[in-house]
This record gives C-alpha cells, structure tokens and sequence, in this order.
C-alpha cells in the first residue's frame, strides 16, 4: 500500500454503496470478456473460492462518498481474500472495507474510453495501490498505445510489464499476480496457463471439450456393451456346447444300455 493511499483513506466518508452507474455502451466487453465466457474460466481456473472475486465493470473506490468522482471501473477485476458479498451489498469494491486494493485490473479498449485507459484511470489505480494494471486493444493499438500492455506497481508507481512478441498476430505478457500469461492473438483476448500448458477455454472450446467428452463416454459404453453382448454370446454357445455334449453323452448311454439289454435276449 502507498502512503497517497493511507492518506485517501483516513479522510475518506462513509456511506453504504456506491452510486449506480448506467451500463457501458460499446460490444467491447461482450465480446471480449461475456461472450468467450472469460469471467466464468477465470473463477473455475482459481478454484471458484469464497474468498475470491472475478467480476466486470465493479466499481472501485474508498469508502463510497455518494459520488461518482474519485470512482474507477474496470472492465475486469480481480479480488483475492476478500468477502464478496460486501462487494455485491456494496454494489462496489472499497478499499477501506477490504483494507486493500483489488490485486489485478484490465481494461477493453473501444473508441469512447482508449485514451481514458492508459491515462487518468492508469494514474488513479496507481492512486488505489492496485498491483497490477493492464490494457487489450483488439483494434491492434488504434485506441491505446498498443494492442496489449500491462503495468506492475513498484513504489507507487506502475512500471512496464515486458510484452513478448511471439509472431506478427500474437502477443504474450506474464501477470505474476495471477500467475497467468495475457495473450493478443489475432485481434482476441486469451488466457494462457503456463502450468498446465494450455489456454484457458471458452465457453464454445468447454462445450466442444465436454461434447467430446461425452461421445467418448457413449463409444466407451457402447464398446462395453459390445463386449458385453460378446461375453453373453460366447457364454451361450458354451452353454450350447456343454448341453450338446450332455446329450450327446445321454444319447451314447443309451445306445450302450439297448445294446446290453439285446444281449442279454440273446443268451
């Protein structure tokens, strides 16, 4: 925390909420964060804890004033060990409430708020102390600076996050907060966990993915049924084949006992 912070915070009033805010817009947001399912992946990759908090376009600030000066909202904020609830009774993240900043913020760049991105809102999570501060441009740098940058708070101050430029359409930065890489692929947003060596999925890859699973979960079962219906098969003709062989044994014995009894007529 930064002293600027301490201090905003003792002079800071107190209210119950924060004031509403009306809806952002612009298709950023749903394109980029709602529709690819982001927010969901991004809970689930971090265990779905009760003490973790992924939400969009929440409203941060000290202890909400009844006004909207001095109020920032991300389009994406990332909260760990911190009671939710207080956040959605709130209707908004207080820092005084928490007794720290959300650890990680991201802004979508559109046409109306580019600019305010990387100036006044960076200065001010600065202000907030939050440690990490990053910006997606899926116009490739039209809107802000770059197509994907980020910010690590060092000494109240935020500082570069190195960008890797891994081909002409991708871009990849590490968020040592969320210990995930941002990517700028082709114009879209994704997250990439260098754990497990994979992305974090969408929602139509997590239906793709649970689709296949399922049709391997059918051909599996119908492969045991299969088998199944095999072992029946081979079961009933060694039972064809051992009531065969009774018979056969039935028959044998009574051609020896006609036989003896024709023997004994004879003599």
């Amino acid at each position: 925390m930064t002293a600027r912070y301490a201090a905003s915070a003792a002079d800071a009033p107190t209210i119950e909420r924060f004031p509403d805010f009306p809806p952002r817009d612009d298709m950023q947001n749903p394109l980029h964060l709602y529709r690819p399912g982001f927010i969901t992946a991004l809970d689930i990759h971090f265990g779905s804890s009760p003490t973790t908090f992924v939400l969009s376009e929440t409203p941060i600030g000290w202890r909400p004033s009844g006004s909207r000066a001095g109020i920032l909202i991300p389009d994406l904020m990332i909260a760990f060990d911190v009671d939710p609830d207080v956040i959605i009774s709130q209707r908004g993240y207080s820092i005084d409430e928490h007794g720290k900043p959300p650890d990680f913020v991201l802004e979508v760049a559109s046409p109306s708020t580019g600019r305010r991105d990387y100036t006044d809102k960076r200065a001010g999570y600065a202000d907030f102390g939050v440690p990490e501060h990053w910006l997606f441009d899926s116009s490739g740098g039209r809107y802000h600076l770059s197509p994907l940058s980020g910010d690590s708070l060092a000494d109240g101050a935020y500082r570069p996050i190195p960008i890797e430029r891994v081909d002409e359409n991708r871009l990849r930065g590490r968020s040592e907060v969320l210990g995930l890489d941002l990517c700028w692929e082709y114009g879209s947003l994704r997250w990439w966990d260098p754990v497990s060596e994979s992305y974090l999925p969408t929602h139509r890859e997590d239906n793709i993915g649970r689709a296949e699973e399922r049709q391997g979960r059918i051909a599996a079962e119908r492969e045991r049924v299969v088998e199944r219906q095999g072992r029946i098969e081979a079961e009933r003709e060694r039972a064809e084949e051992r009531q065969g062989r009774i018979s056969a044994e039935a028959e044998a014995e009574r051609l020896r006992e006609q036989l003896r009894r024709m023997q004994q007529d004879r003599s």
